[in-house]
C-alpha cells in the first residue's frame, strides 16, 4: 500500500470520503523553571484552601461554604452588640465553648467539604493542578490534610475574632480578654486537626460524595449524643467519685466530647459534662494522647488509602 501524499496524516487516501487528520493543538515542551516540592505542596493547599470556600470556582460552589461560615459568625456579633449595648463585665459566651455551642454547623461544613477535597481525585483519580515535576504521595497526603485542617480554622476562628474586637469594643479587661482569647485559638486549632483527620478519612473510605457526607454527620453526632446520654445516665446513678470518674472517661468515646474534656482539662475551658466534671489527670493524659494518636493515625490511614489507589 503506497501513502498519499497530499494527505496531511501521510497515510493512505480514504475512499468513503472521511480522510483522517492529524491536527496541531498546540503541545509544545514545558520551558519554564521547574520549582521543587515545596512549591508544588504550597501550591495544592492554596487550591485546597480556596476550594474549601468555593473560591475560584462556579457561584454555586460558594453557596453552602458562605452560608454556613455566615451562621457560624452571627452570633458573635449578635453577642458582642447585646455585650456593648448593655455594658456587661464579660461576654456571656466562653472563647473556648463557642465551637461547642455550634458544633452541628461545624460538622455540616465539615461533611459539605472534606468529600469534595479527596474523593474527586480518588474515585476519577484526576489531579486538579499541572506540575511541573512529579509529586510524592506525601506531598500530595500533607498538602490536603493541612488544607482542611486550614479551612476548619478559619471557619471557627473567625467568630472568635469578632468576640475579641467586640471586648475590646466593649472596653472589658484586656489582659483577661486577650488570654481567653489566645486560649480560644489553641482550642480551635486543635479541633480543626482532628476534625479534618476525621472527615478526610471517612470522605476517602466512602465511593461517593454523598455517601461521604453522610457518614461523616453519621460518625459526628451519632457517638456524640450516645455518649452523651451514658455521661447522663452515670452522673445521675453513680455514687459521687465513682459517677464523677466514669463520666470524664467516657468523654473519650466520642470526637465531640472528646475535644470537649481536652479543652476543660488542659485550656481552662467551662466544662459541658454533666455537673460540670473535669476529668481526672489519668483521664486527661488520655485525652492528650488520644488527640495525638487521632492526627497522626488519620494521616496513616490517607497514605494508606491513596497508597491503594494508585496515586
Amino acid at each position: 500500500m503506497q501513502a498519499d501524499p497530499t494527505h496531511p496524516g501521510g497515510g493512505p487516501s480514504d475512499t468513503s470520503g472521511h480522510a483522517a487528520s492529524i491536527h496541531n493543538i498546540g503541545y509544545r515542551a514545558y520551558e519554564g523553571a521547574r520549582l521543587g516540592r515545596g512549591y508544588a505542596r504550597r501550591s495544592l493547599f492554596a487550591q485546597s484552601l480556596r476550594g474549601g470556600y468555593g473560591l475560584g470556582r462556579s457561584a454555586r460552589s460558594k453557596v453552602t461554604p458562605m452560608l454556613l461560615f455566615g451562621i457560624m459568625c452571627v452570633p458573635a456579633l449578635v453577642v458582642v452588640a447585646v455585650a456593648i449595648t448593655t455594658g456587661v463585665d464579660e461576654l456571656p459566651v466562653d472563647y473556648r465553648a463557642y465551637a461547642s455551642f455550634l458544633a452541628p454547623v461545624i460538622g455540616l461544613y465539615l461533611a459539605a467539604m472534606a468529600p469534595q477535597s479527596v474523593s474527586r481525585d480518588l474515585r476519577f483519580r484526576t489531579v486538579p493542578l499541572y506540575f511541573s515535576r512529579p509529586i510524592e504521595r506525601v506531598d500530595y497526603v500533607l498538602a490536603k490534610y493541612a488544607a482542611m485542617a486550614a479551612a476548619l480554622f478559619v471557619f471557627t476562628a473567625a467568630p472568635l475574632v469578632v468576640l475579641y474586637a467586640g471586648a475590646l469594643l466593649g472596653e472589658l479587661d484586656f489582659a483577661e480578654q486577650t488570654r481567653d482569647f489566645s486560649l480560644g485559638l489553641v482550642s480551635v486549632a486543635v479541633l480543626s486537626l482532628v476534625y479534618a483527620g476525621i472527615g478526610l478519612v471517612v470522605a476517602a473510605l466512602t465511593p461517593r460524595r454523598g455517601f461521604g457526607v453522610a457518614a461523616i454527620i453519621a460518625v459526628l453526632t451519632i457517638p456524640y449524643f450516645a455518649v452523651s446520654t451514658l455521661q447522663f445516665i452515670a452522673s445521675e446513678s453513680g455514687g459521687a467519685g465513682d459517677g464523677t470518674a466514669a463520666v470524664g472517661w467516657l468523654g473519650l468515646a466520642s470526637p465531640g466530647t472528646l475535644m470537649s474534656g481536652f479543652q476543660a482539662k488542659f485550656l481552662d475551658a467551662p466544662s459541658d459534662f454533666p455537673g460540670g466534671v473535669v476529668p481526672s489527670d489519668a483521664a486527661g493524659l488520655c485525652y492528650l494522647l488520644l488527640v495525638l494518636a487521632l492526627v497522626a493515625g488519620s494521616y496513616a490511614a490517607l497514605m494508606a488509602r491513596y497508597r491503594k489507589a494508585g496515586l
